[in-house]
Protein backbone atom coordinates (compact mmCIF):
# COMPACT_ATOMS: atom_id res chain seq x y z
CA UNK A 1 0.00 0.00 0.00
CA UNK A 2 1.79 3.14 -1.01
CA UNK A 3 0.43 6.89 -0.74
CA UNK A 4 1.71 9.40 -3.35
CA UNK A 5 1.38 13.00 -2.17
CA UNK A 6 3.15 16.55 -3.14
CA UNK A 7 3.12 15.45 -6.85
CA UNK A 8 1.30 16.66 -9.75
CA UNK A 9 -0.80 14.00 -10.97
CA UNK A 10 -1.34 13.55 -14.55
CA UNK A 11 -4.85 12.48 -15.67
CA UNK A 12 -6.74 11.41 -19.16
CA UNK A 13 -7.71 14.91 -19.11
CA UNK A 14 -5.90 17.46 -16.80
CA UNK A 15 -3.04 18.13 -14.18
CA UNK A 16 -4.21 17.50 -11.23
CA UNK A 17 -1.80 19.92 -8.19
CA UNK A 18 -2.77 19.78 -4.54
CA UNK A 19 -3.96 15.82 -5.05
CA UNK A 20 -2.99 12.78 -3.24
CA UNK A 21 -3.12 9.19 -4.66
CA UNK A 22 -3.49 5.85 -2.87
CA UNK A 23 -2.49 2.60 -4.08
CA UNK A 24 -3.68 -0.72 -2.72
CA UNK A 25 -2.64 -4.30 -3.93
CA UNK A 26 -2.19 -3.46 -7.51
CA UNK A 27 -4.77 -0.79 -8.35
CA UNK A 28 -4.90 2.63 -7.71
CA UNK A 29 -7.87 2.81 -5.29
CA UNK A 30 -8.32 6.96 -4.55
CA UNK A 31 -7.15 10.35 -5.80
CA UNK A 32 -8.41 12.63 -3.48
CA UNK A 33 -7.24 16.27 -2.29
CA UNK A 34 -4.22 16.88 0.14
CA UNK A 35 -5.30 16.23 3.34
CA UNK A 36 -8.05 14.14 2.83
CA UNK A 37 -6.78 10.58 2.41
CA UNK A 38 -5.66 9.15 5.77
CA UNK A 39 -2.65 6.86 6.02
CA UNK A 40 -3.71 3.58 6.60
CA UNK A 41 -1.46 1.38 8.74
CA UNK A 42 1.16 -0.08 7.07
CA UNK A 43 0.61 2.02 4.37
CA UNK A 44 4.35 3.59 2.86
CA UNK A 45 4.34 7.47 2.09
CA UNK A 46 6.19 8.38 -1.04
CA UNK A 47 6.77 12.33 -1.70
CA UNK A 48 7.14 13.32 -5.10
CA UNK A 49 8.53 16.57 -4.22
CA UNK A 50 6.90 18.58 -6.84
CA UNK A 51 7.30 15.87 -9.48
CA UNK A 52 4.53 14.53 -12.14
CA UNK A 53 2.59 11.07 -11.41
CA UNK A 54 1.82 9.72 -14.17
CA UNK A 55 0.98 6.12 -16.02
CA UNK A 56 3.83 4.28 -16.86
CA UNK A 57 4.58 4.11 -20.61
CA UNK A 58 3.44 1.82 -23.30
CA UNK A 59 6.06 1.45 -25.95
CA UNK A 60 4.14 -0.78 -29.21
CA UNK A 61 7.19 -0.46 -31.62
CA UNK A 62 10.42 -1.34 -30.20
CA UNK A 63 13.32 -3.91 -31.99
CA UNK A 64 15.57 -3.15 -29.21
CA UNK A 65 15.67 -6.53 -28.02
CA UNK A 66 17.23 -7.01 -31.17
CA UNK A 67 20.47 -4.99 -30.46
CA UNK A 68 20.68 -6.34 -27.30
CA UNK A 69 21.07 -9.97 -27.79
CA UNK A 70 22.57 -9.50 -30.95
CA UNK A 71 24.92 -5.98 -30.52
CA UNK A 72 27.24 -7.17 -33.18
CA UNK A 73 26.66 -9.27 -36.46
CA UNK A 74 29.21 -12.17 -35.14
CA UNK A 75 28.13 -11.66 -31.32
CA UNK A 76 24.94 -13.30 -29.90
CA UNK A 77 24.22 -13.25 -26.21
CA UNK A 78 22.56 -15.37 -23.93
CA UNK A 79 19.03 -14.26 -24.19
CA UNK A 80 17.89 -14.65 -20.65
CA UNK A 81 20.21 -11.85 -19.71
CA UNK A 82 19.55 -9.50 -22.65
CA UNK A 83 15.86 -9.82 -21.59
CA UNK A 84 16.69 -9.04 -18.09
CA UNK A 85 19.18 -6.46 -19.13
CA UNK A 86 16.90 -5.20 -21.26
CA UNK A 87 14.04 -4.52 -19.05
CA UNK A 88 16.30 -2.99 -16.01
CA UNK A 89 16.99 -0.08 -19.29
CA UNK A 90 13.65 0.09 -20.15
CA UNK A 91 12.37 0.60 -16.34
CA UNK A 92 14.40 3.45 -16.02
CA UNK A 93 13.06 5.21 -18.91
CA UNK A 94 10.08 4.92 -17.85
CA UNK A 95 8.53 2.10 -20.04
CA UNK A 96 6.43 -0.22 -18.02
CA UNK A 97 4.97 -2.30 -20.78
CA UNK A 98 7.13 -3.29 -23.96
CA UNK A 99 5.75 -5.26 -27.22
CA UNK A 100 9.08 -6.44 -28.83
CA UNK A 101 9.48 -5.58 -31.97
CA UNK A 102 10.83 -8.60 -33.16
CA UNK A 103 11.68 -8.90 -36.91
CA UNK A 104 10.64 -12.19 -39.27
CA UNK A 105 12.99 -11.70 -42.29
CA UNK A 106 13.03 -13.82 -44.97
CA UNK A 107 16.55 -11.97 -45.86
CA UNK A 108 18.06 -8.78 -45.10
CA UNK A 109 20.66 -6.91 -47.85
CA UNK A 110 22.81 -5.32 -45.26
CA UNK A 111 23.50 -5.32 -41.42
CA UNK A 112 22.48 -8.60 -40.65
CA UNK A 113 21.16 -9.74 -37.04
CA UNK A 114 21.36 -13.26 -36.34
CA UNK A 115 18.49 -12.76 -33.68
CA UNK A 116 16.31 -12.83 -36.97
CA UNK A 117 17.27 -16.46 -37.87
CA UNK A 118 13.86 -18.34 -37.17
CA UNK A 119 15.10 -20.42 -34.12
CA UNK A 120 16.24 -17.34 -32.45
CA UNK A 121 13.11 -15.78 -32.91
CA UNK A 122 11.32 -18.79 -31.85
CA UNK A 123 13.29 -19.01 -28.56
CA UNK A 124 13.02 -14.77 -27.81
CA UNK A 125 9.32 -15.80 -28.00
CA UNK A 126 9.33 -18.28 -25.47
CA UNK A 127 10.83 -16.45 -23.29
CA UNK A 128 9.10 -13.57 -23.43
CA UNK A 129 5.90 -15.60 -22.80
CA UNK A 130 7.59 -16.85 -19.66
CA UNK A 131 8.07 -13.66 -18.40
CA UNK A 132 4.11 -13.74 -17.53
CA UNK A 133 4.72 -16.54 -14.70
CA UNK A 134 8.32 -15.76 -14.07
CA UNK A 135 9.38 -12.84 -11.99
CA UNK A 136 10.24 -9.76 -14.00
CA UNK A 137 10.03 -6.01 -13.40
CA UNK A 138 7.90 -4.97 -16.77
CA UNK A 139 5.03 -6.49 -19.22
CA UNK A 140 6.89 -7.88 -21.58
CA UNK A 141 4.57 -8.63 -25.05
CA UNK A 142 5.37 -9.97 -28.52
CA UNK A 143 4.96 -7.65 -31.63
CA UNK A 144 5.24 -10.10 -34.27
CA UNK A 145 7.00 -7.52 -37.57
CA UNK A 146 6.00 -10.33 -40.79
CA UNK A 147 8.13 -9.26 -43.83
CA UNK A 148 5.50 -9.83 -46.06
CA UNK A 149 8.19 -11.95 -48.54
CA UNK A 150 8.83 -14.48 -45.54
CA UNK A 151 6.41 -17.07 -46.87
CA UNK A 152 8.26 -19.75 -45.77
CA UNK A 153 7.32 -18.52 -42.20
CA UNK A 154 3.99 -18.23 -42.30
CA UNK A 155 3.16 -21.25 -40.72
CA UNK A 156 5.02 -20.36 -37.79
CA UNK A 157 3.31 -17.16 -37.31
CA UNK A 158 0.18 -19.06 -37.07
CA UNK A 159 1.44 -21.58 -34.67
CA UNK A 160 2.74 -18.27 -32.75
CA UNK A 161 -1.20 -16.89 -32.84
CA UNK A 162 -2.46 -19.98 -31.94
CA UNK A 163 -0.03 -20.42 -29.13
CA UNK A 164 -1.32 -16.90 -27.94
CA UNK A 165 2.02 -15.98 -27.43
CA UNK A 166 1.14 -12.62 -30.28
CA UNK A 167 -0.27 -9.36 -29.04
CA UNK A 168 0.49 -7.41 -31.70
CA UNK A 169 0.63 -8.50 -35.73
CA UNK A 170 1.93 -5.48 -38.15
CA UNK A 171 2.63 -6.55 -41.84
CA UNK A 172 5.70 -4.95 -43.27
CA UNK A 173 7.33 -4.44 -46.95
CA UNK A 174 10.88 -2.87 -47.41
CA UNK A 175 10.78 -3.27 -50.47
CA UNK A 176 12.98 -0.08 -52.44
CA UNK A 177 11.16 2.37 -54.17
CA UNK A 178 7.43 2.46 -51.72
CA UNK A 179 7.08 2.99 -48.13
CA UNK A 180 9.85 3.63 -46.12
CA UNK A 181 12.14 3.46 -49.33
CA UNK A 182 10.27 5.11 -51.95
CA UNK A 183 13.46 7.35 -52.90
CA UNK A 184 16.26 4.97 -53.92
CA UNK A 185 18.81 7.02 -53.17
CA UNK A 186 18.32 6.90 -49.41
CA UNK A 187 17.75 3.42 -49.66
CA UNK A 188 21.52 3.09 -51.50
CA UNK A 189 22.78 5.17 -49.09
CA UNK A 190 21.52 3.24 -46.24
CA UNK A 191 23.27 0.41 -48.40
CA UNK A 192 26.56 2.15 -48.42
CA UNK A 193 26.80 2.62 -44.81
CA UNK A 194 27.07 -0.75 -43.90
CA UNK A 195 28.50 -2.62 -46.85
CA UNK A 196 30.98 -1.38 -49.59
CA UNK A 197 28.87 -2.28 -52.31
CA UNK A 198 29.32 -1.39 -56.27
CA UNK A 199 26.34 0.24 -58.25
CA UNK A 200 26.24 -3.29 -60.02
CA UNK A 201 25.49 -5.35 -56.52
CA UNK A 202 22.90 -2.27 -56.16
CA UNK A 203 21.65 -3.43 -58.95
CA UNK A 204 21.45 -6.79 -58.14
CA UNK A 205 19.55 -6.02 -55.21
CA UNK A 206 16.91 -3.99 -55.98
CA UNK A 207 15.82 -6.79 -59.54
CA UNK A 208 15.68 -9.84 -56.24
CA UNK A 209 13.47 -7.59 -54.73
CA UNK A 210 11.63 -6.58 -57.81
CA UNK A 211 11.35 -10.27 -58.68
CA UNK A 212 10.99 -12.43 -54.86
CA UNK A 213 7.73 -13.67 -53.86
CA UNK A 214 5.00 -12.12 -51.35
CA UNK A 215 2.61 -13.06 -49.37
CA UNK A 216 -0.91 -12.96 -51.69
CA UNK A 217 -3.88 -10.57 -50.02
CA UNK A 218 -5.87 -13.90 -49.46
CA UNK A 219 -2.65 -14.58 -47.06
CA UNK A 220 -2.48 -11.83 -45.40
CA UNK A 221 -6.64 -11.63 -45.24
CA UNK A 222 -6.05 -15.40 -43.32
CA UNK A 223 -3.63 -14.59 -40.31
CA UNK A 224 -5.21 -11.15 -40.20
CA UNK A 225 -8.70 -13.01 -39.43
CA UNK A 226 -6.81 -15.49 -36.84
CA UNK A 227 -5.30 -12.54 -34.96
CA UNK A 228 -8.67 -10.29 -35.14
CA UNK A 229 -10.66 -13.53 -33.56
CA UNK A 230 -8.26 -13.19 -30.56
CA UNK A 231 -8.48 -9.83 -29.96
CA UNK A 232 -4.92 -8.93 -31.39
CA UNK A 233 -4.41 -6.06 -32.91
CA UNK A 234 -3.06 -5.69 -36.54
CA UNK A 235 -1.07 -3.03 -37.76
CA UNK A 236 0.14 -2.01 -41.30
CA UNK A 237 3.58 -0.42 -42.18
CA UNK A 238 4.85 3.03 -43.86
CA UNK A 239 1.78 3.27 -45.60
CA UNK A 240 2.42 5.85 -48.83
CA UNK A 241 -0.53 6.08 -50.49
CA UNK A 242 -4.25 6.46 -50.41
CA UNK A 243 -5.05 3.25 -52.37
CA UNK A 244 -2.87 1.15 -49.72
CA UNK A 245 -4.64 2.45 -46.59
CA UNK A 246 -7.63 1.66 -48.02
CA UNK A 247 -6.22 -1.95 -48.54
CA UNK A 248 -4.71 -2.46 -45.22
CA UNK A 249 -8.21 -1.01 -43.95
CA UNK A 250 -9.83 -4.26 -45.80
CA UNK A 251 -7.58 -6.64 -43.52
CA UNK A 252 -8.88 -5.18 -40.16
CA UNK A 253 -5.98 -2.76 -39.32
CA UNK A 254 -6.31 -0.56 -36.94
CA UNK A 255 -2.97 1.16 -36.47
CA UNK A 256 -0.97 2.77 -39.02
CA UNK A 257 2.74 2.36 -38.60
CA UNK A 258 5.29 5.17 -39.27
CA UNK A 259 2.94 6.80 -42.26
CA UNK A 260 5.19 8.39 -44.84
CA UNK A 261 3.80 11.63 -45.03
CA UNK A 262 1.86 14.07 -43.37
CA UNK A 263 -1.14 13.45 -46.15
CA UNK A 264 -1.38 9.95 -45.54
CA UNK A 265 -0.91 10.34 -42.02
CA UNK A 266 -4.38 12.58 -41.82
CA UNK A 267 -5.93 10.10 -44.38
CA UNK A 268 -5.13 7.63 -42.17
CA UNK A 269 -6.75 9.17 -38.80
CA UNK A 270 -9.78 9.94 -41.06
CA UNK A 271 -10.06 6.96 -41.88
CA UNK A 272 -10.31 5.55 -37.78
CA UNK A 273 -7.11 4.26 -37.43
CA UNK A 274 -4.12 5.34 -35.19
CA UNK A 275 -1.01 6.51 -36.16
CA UNK A 276 1.79 5.72 -34.70
CA UNK A 277 5.47 8.20 -34.99
CA UNK A 278 8.98 7.66 -33.68
CA UNK A 279 9.78 9.26 -30.34
CA UNK A 280 13.47 9.61 -31.73
CA UNK A 281 12.23 11.66 -34.81
CA UNK A 282 11.13 14.12 -32.62
CA UNK A 283 13.97 15.04 -30.82
CA UNK A 284 16.10 14.53 -34.28
CA UNK A 285 14.05 17.13 -35.48
CA UNK A 286 13.07 14.83 -38.28
CA UNK A 287 12.93 11.22 -40.05
CA UNK A 288 16.08 9.74 -40.72
CA UNK A 289 15.02 8.40 -43.99
CA UNK A 290 13.38 12.00 -44.96
CA UNK A 291 9.78 11.32 -44.63
CA UNK A 292 7.25 12.47 -42.16
CA UNK A 293 8.65 14.82 -39.42
CA UNK A 294 7.06 13.10 -36.48
CA UNK A 295 6.76 17.25 -34.05
CA UNK A 296 5.22 18.21 -37.14
CA UNK A 297 2.42 15.53 -37.48
CA UNK A 298 2.06 15.72 -33.89
CA UNK A 299 1.28 19.27 -34.13
CA UNK A 300 -0.86 18.81 -36.75
CA UNK A 301 -3.22 16.61 -35.05
CA UNK A 302 -2.58 13.13 -37.24
CA UNK A 303 -0.20 10.97 -34.60
CA UNK A 304 -1.57 8.95 -31.83
CA UNK A 305 0.41 7.55 -30.59
CA UNK A 306 4.63 7.56 -30.29
CA UNK A 307 7.03 4.88 -30.21
CA UNK A 308 11.10 4.56 -29.11
CA UNK A 309 11.46 2.71 -32.14
CA UNK A 310 14.95 1.91 -31.62
CA UNK A 311 16.15 4.31 -28.60
CA UNK A 312 13.96 3.64 -25.74
CA UNK A 313 15.28 6.84 -24.14
CA UNK A 314 13.48 8.85 -26.55
CA UNK A 315 9.98 8.62 -25.44
CA UNK A 316 10.58 10.49 -22.02
CA UNK A 317 12.08 13.49 -23.53
CA UNK A 318 10.06 13.58 -26.94
CA UNK A 319 6.77 13.91 -24.71
CA UNK A 320 8.51 17.07 -22.66
CA UNK A 321 10.39 18.73 -25.51
CA UNK A 322 6.52 18.71 -27.24
CA UNK A 323 5.18 19.62 -23.85
CA UNK A 324 7.31 22.23 -23.46
CA UNK A 325 7.22 23.62 -27.22
CA UNK A 326 2.90 24.94 -26.40
CA UNK A 327 2.59 23.51 -30.05
CA UNK A 328 1.02 20.22 -28.82
CA UNK A 329 -1.27 21.37 -25.87
CA UNK A 330 -0.10 20.70 -22.21
CA UNK A 331 1.91 17.79 -20.62
CA UNK A 332 -2.09 15.64 -19.80
CA UNK A 333 -2.55 16.23 -23.72
CA UNK A 334 0.95 14.77 -24.71
CA UNK A 335 1.08 12.06 -22.40
CA UNK A 336 -1.46 10.14 -24.20
CA UNK A 337 0.66 9.49 -27.27
CA UNK A 338 2.56 7.10 -25.12
CA UNK A 339 0.33 5.63 -22.14
CA UNK A 340 -3.45 5.90 -23.03
CA UNK A 341 -3.75 5.65 -26.97
CA UNK A 342 -1.27 2.86 -27.64
CA UNK A 343 -2.76 1.07 -24.82
CA UNK A 344 -6.43 1.64 -26.50
CA UNK A 345 -4.75 0.71 -30.11
CA UNK A 346 -3.61 -2.56 -28.51
CA UNK A 347 -6.54 -3.36 -26.76
CA UNK A 348 -5.16 -3.19 -23.37
CA UNK A 349 -7.26 0.08 -22.19
CA UNK A 350 -9.38 -1.03 -19.46
CA UNK A 351 -7.05 -1.66 -17.17
CA UNK A 352 -3.77 0.55 -18.20
CA UNK A 353 -2.71 3.42 -19.50
CA UNK A 354 -3.94 6.11 -17.57
CA UNK A 355 -4.21 7.12 -13.56
CA UNK A 356 -7.06 6.54 -12.83
CA UNK A 357 -9.10 5.07 -9.88
CA UNK A 358 -10.07 1.37 -10.47
CA UNK A 359 -6.68 1.06 -13.07
CA UNK A 360 -3.75 -0.68 -12.50
CA UNK A 361 -1.06 1.06 -10.36
CA UNK A 362 1.49 1.42 -13.35
CA UNK A 363 2.47 4.75 -12.40
CA UNK A 364 6.14 6.87 -12.48
CA UNK A 365 7.37 9.95 -10.40
CA UNK A 366 8.93 12.23 -12.99
CA UNK A 367 10.78 15.19 -11.36
CA UNK A 368 13.58 17.67 -13.39
CA UNK A 369 17.45 18.45 -13.67
CA UNK A 370 19.32 21.49 -14.86
CA UNK A 371 16.28 23.65 -14.56
CA UNK A 372 13.44 21.89 -15.52
CA UNK A 373 15.21 20.74 -18.74
CA UNK A 374 15.68 17.60 -18.29
CA UNK A 375 13.40 14.98 -17.39
CA UNK A 376 14.10 11.99 -15.27
CA UNK A 377 12.33 9.38 -13.58
CA UNK A 378 12.69 8.93 -10.27
CA UNK A 379 10.07 6.33 -9.07
CA UNK A 380 8.12 3.46 -10.93
CA UNK A 381 5.58 1.41 -10.58
CA UNK A 382 3.81 -1.87 -11.88
CA UNK A 383 0.81 -3.41 -10.66
CA UNK A 384 1.48 -1.30 -7.63
CA UNK A 385 4.87 -2.92 -6.75
CA UNK A 386 7.59 0.11 -6.00
CA UNK A 387 10.09 -1.29 -8.22
CA UNK A 388 12.72 1.37 -8.98
CA UNK A 389 13.85 4.64 -7.23
CA UNK A 390 16.18 6.81 -8.17
CA UNK A 391 18.11 9.42 -5.55
CA UNK A 392 19.63 11.92 -7.46
CA UNK A 393 22.85 13.93 -5.44
CA UNK A 394 23.84 17.23 -4.99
Amino acid sequence: MYLIKNGIIVTEEALLEGFDLLVKSDRIVRIARSGEIAPEPGAEIIDAHGGYVTPGMIDVHSDYIEHMTAPRPTALMDFRLSLRETEKELIAHGITTMYHSLSIFKSADYKYRPIREPENVRKIIDLIDRTHVDKHLVRHRFHARFEIDSIDEIENLKTYIREEKVHLVSFMDHTPGQGQYRDLEVYKKNIRGYQDVSDDGIEQILESHRTKPKMTEDAIREVAGMARERNIAIASHDDDSLEKLDLVKSFGTAISEFPITLEIAREAKRKGLFTIAGAPNVILGGSHSGNLSASEAVEDGCIDILCSDYYPAAMLHAVFQLASSGNSGNLADVFRLVSLNPARAVNIDEDFGSVREGKKADLLIIESLDDDAFPVITAVMVDGKLIQRTNYRT
